[in-house]
């Protein structure tokens, strides 16, 4: 868990004339004793620096020839990096300042704002060499659901960073492709509850920030890495009649290399990543119930070959002490190849209707650009930054079904191509103060994305080839911040705003059957509040405000049905608009030497809920599922997290999570294919999580984790999802030179996925048997 940073404190010496005095003796000294910490001296502005000062209470002595002893009390927190006491003043007369007695905080596990954990990528022993997704899912207040997205505190409205920045690798709305990035080229992951206004106002659930690797030791260091295993070793339920196996013993493997030069005033860094990763990637079966009595039971089996490339190299270059420019370039290249097979049944399982089957070739190439400046002033702490960012993401999707009916078989098609280009230009402006510090900044982006789709319908097809065509997205923001923190003895202050105009225009085919060019446009203020109160060196309550929003994704609105399943469909919807969200919260934290409590209870108030509704056609069985805006809705929860050192060989962190989720009643109109109106009642049930992770450290060489999670039976609209439970247990060896490991993720194959789902005219229950159980061993060499 993240530790409270070390403090740069700065100031400036004058006399009572206004003249710099250089050369001053500065002493830096604890308040309890007058014992000596740090010391230096100013330089000819009059200019001080001390670094690496840990928090707590302290006495600042200046002395200087012909000048009396000057003592000022100081307060070191843990909110600001960099503190500036200002303009200090010597004079000749003698003038004894009083002290004021702070008290030291102690260092804590969660961020000391209490609104951030973070997590070190190499300390999950029982993940090591699998995706980032799978390490997400152990981590405290966070679970996956059926669709592979990261959930937390139960919400899936999550931003997904990669060092501080949106990318198409991992979404600008909706997270993506998390399964896809390995582990093995991240250092750390931040977890942000309650971000501040310094970060765009999206995801009400939170953020999460993925921290790539990057050595910055002289000279040319790295570390090389290689993995390989093997998952689903046994078949958790048999296929029904007639169809292709499921893939069995699937191999993976995950060579890494992290390389980084640094000489002088020049660092230049590369990560570079290779995963490849068959997977029984769909493994479904639903039973549909219609009210005319019609039953259908299906299968959705989905083999799938993975290959992944990803890089990121850059160029840090130190101009002079003062400014800095950085260079970076991230690569990935994602194919894609699955091929599924989709029976349809009666009751019985004695005639089959439809037999699906599909091969999907898709290959998705992001390509992002970053550069950025900083410039230092004298002050330490005092920053500019300036950033310019780019990033395309191309998305080649081509899929080849075959309807296989009791009296015929046609060939179906459809290709997708989708472009997306964003850049980003921001700026930021950081004012260390006396008690704490100030920063704003502005953000614009510009957001393309020309998305082309052709159907090519075979004989009795299911396909509606209208449907395709072109569409255009297009996306305006410019965004304004400003973020003000104080920190003294007992409380604690952080206030801010983000001022954000969005102009969204989606233009469409106008021969699409059914919808028509849309977009939206809003001037929104985005405010964040905490209050905190320090009862003593480890305890402390925090009280949290924020307002954010979630916007739809360019898929989310997406006009073009997807076919993956032949009888339950996807749609995008034009008109869905953006989702806001209100959150309050209070937390409080204790430690002690071995360990730390932390609690928080927490609601949600969100208005315009984006979901998906699932509708069917009066005489058809086929489910349109369509996403809507389906009014208010609420998550009111506790977490809590503990962690202690149990023995010299043992250390436990548990986390649990409660939270009632509610969906008020809400009436929308689906108009795809054709128009129809859905209803439902008030839903509302109690769900949670609970997660258990054990580390042992055998000897002095030898570690090992064992991690438990359980996930109560939660809520979507039109239903609910059932409990699952896995277990994970890894083990290390570090040798001189780097070290060995052995893993397995679901060691008892126990995760299923599973849904009931209720609209008018049916109801439908599921179960996914997917792979989830991996078995893995790797070695890690650094030099």
């Amino acid at each position: 868990m993240a530790q409270s940073a070390k403090v740069t404190l700065s100031g400036t010496v004058k006399d009572r004339e206004g003249k710099a005095l250089p050369f001053v003796s500065i002493a830096l000294k604890k308040g309890a004793d007058s014992s000596f910490v740090l010391g230096g001296i100013t330089n000819e502005s009059g200019l001080f620096t001390l670094s690496e000062i840990a928090p707590g209470n302290y006495i600042v002595e200046g002395s200087y020839v012909g000048f009396k002893l000057l003592r000022q009390p100081l307060v070191i927190g843990t909110l600001s990096a960099f503190l500036d006491m200002g303009t200090i003043t010597m004079t000749e007369d003698i003038t004894q300042l009083n002290e004021v007695t702070v008290t030291e905080q102690a260092a804590q596990g969660p961020d000391a704002r209490m609104d951030k954990k973070s997590f070190s990528v190499a300390e999950s022993i029982s993940q090591s060499g699998g995706s980032l997704l799978q390490v997400m899912k152990n981590l405290p207040g966070i679970t996956t659901d059926q669709d592979g997205k990261v959930l937390i505190r139960g919400n899936d409205k999550v931003v997904v960073l990669i060092d501080g920045k949106q990318t198409a690798l991992t979404g600008f709305g909706n997270q993506t492709s998390l399964d896809n990035i390995p582990a093995s080229a991240i250092e750390r992951i931040e977890v942000i509850n309650n971000p501040s206004a310094k970060y765009d106002a999206n995801g009400n659930a939170g953020i999460i920030n993925i921290i790539y690797k990057k050595n910055r030791q002289q000279g040319f260091n790295g570390k090389v890495g290689l993995s390989t295993g093997l998952g689903a070793l046994w078949v958790k339920k048999d296929n029904l009649p007639g169809i292709r196996p499921q893939y069995r013993n699937t191999f993976k493997l995950n060579p890494t290399a992290s390389l980084n030069y640094r000489k002088n005033k020049t660092n230049v860094f590369l990560q570079a990543d290779y995963l490849h990763t068959p997977t029984l990637n769909k493994n479904e079966f639903v039973d549909r119930y219609y009210d005319n009595g019609d039953l259908v039971r299906q299968q959705t089996k989905r083999n799938r070959n993975t290959n992944i490339i990803t890089g990121k190299a850059g160029l840090d270059w130190n101009i002079n002490s003062n400014n800095t420019f950085n260079i970076a370039a991230l690569f990935s290249s994602e194919k894609i190849i699955d091929r599924g097979d989709e029976p349809f049944f009666n009751a019985s399982l004695t005639q089959r209707n439809r037999l699906w089957q599909f091969l999907e070739d898709e290959l998705k190439t992001t390509v992002t650009a970053t550069s950025s400046f900083q410039h230092k002033f004298a002050q330490p702490g005092h920053l500019l930054n300036l950033g310019l960012n780019y990033t395309f993401h191309r998305e080649d999707e081509k899929y080849f079904f075959t309807n296989i009916l009791p009296e015929s078989t046609g060939l179906d098609a459809f290709k997708l191509l989708s472009d997306e280009n964003v850049f980003d230009l921001t700026a930021d402006y950081v004012k260390p103060l006396r008690y704490g510090h100030f920063e704003t900044g502005i953000k614009v982006r510009r957001r393309y994305i020309p998305t082309n789709m052709q159907f090519f319908p075979g004989k009795n097809s299911p396909i509606d080839s209208l449907a395709g065509g072109w569409a255009n997205y297009y996306e305006t923001i410019p965004a304004v911040y400003g973020n003000y923190v104080l920190e003294n003895k007992h409380f604690e202050i952080e206030a801010g705003i983000r001022l954000e105009y969005v102009d969204l225009k989606y233009t469409v085919n106008p021969s699409h059957p059914t919808y028509k060019s849309s977009g939206y446009d809003y001037l929104q203020p985005f405010p964040n509040l905490r209050l905190a109160y320090k009862l003593d060196d480890n305890n402390k309550f925090s009280l949290f405000y924020n307002r954010r929003v979630d916007r739809p994704n360019e898929v989310d609105i997406r006009i073009f049905p997807k076919y993956d399943d032949a009888e339950i469909i996807k749609v995008g919807n034009p008109g869905l608009r953006p989702q806001f969200t209100s959150t309050v919260e209070a937390g409080y934290k204790t430690s002690w030497q071995n360990g730390y409590l932390y609690g928080a209870l927490y609601h949600k108030m969100a208005k315009g809920t984006i979901t998906r509704i699932g509708s069917i056609v009066p005489g058809s069985t086929i489910i349109y599922n369509i996403f809507q805006n389906a009014g208010k809705s609420y998550n009111t929860g506790a977490e809590l997290i503990w962690q202690q050192q149990l023995a010299p060989w043992l250390s436990l962190t548990t986390n649990v999570n409660i939270y009632k989720n509610t969906v008020a009643a809400f009436t929308v109109e689906n108009l795809y294919p054709v128009r129809n109106v859905f209803s439902a009642e008030k839903q509302s049930l109690t769900s949670g999580s609970g997660k258990i992770n054990a580390n042992f450290k055998f000897k002095k060489s030898l570690e090992g984790q064992l991690s438990a999670v359980y996930l109560a039976p939660d809520i979507v609209p039109q239903g609910k999802t059932g409990s699952r439970f896995s277990i994970d247990a890894g083990i290390k060896k570090t040798v001189k030179s780097g070290e060995f490991y052995v893993n397995a993720t679901d060691l008892f194959n126990t995760m299923v996925i599973k849904r009931s789902v209720q609209g008018d005219g049916f109801h439908y229950v599921s179960n996914d048997y997917y792979e989830t159980q991996v078995i893995r061993v790797g070695y890690n060499f650094k030099f």
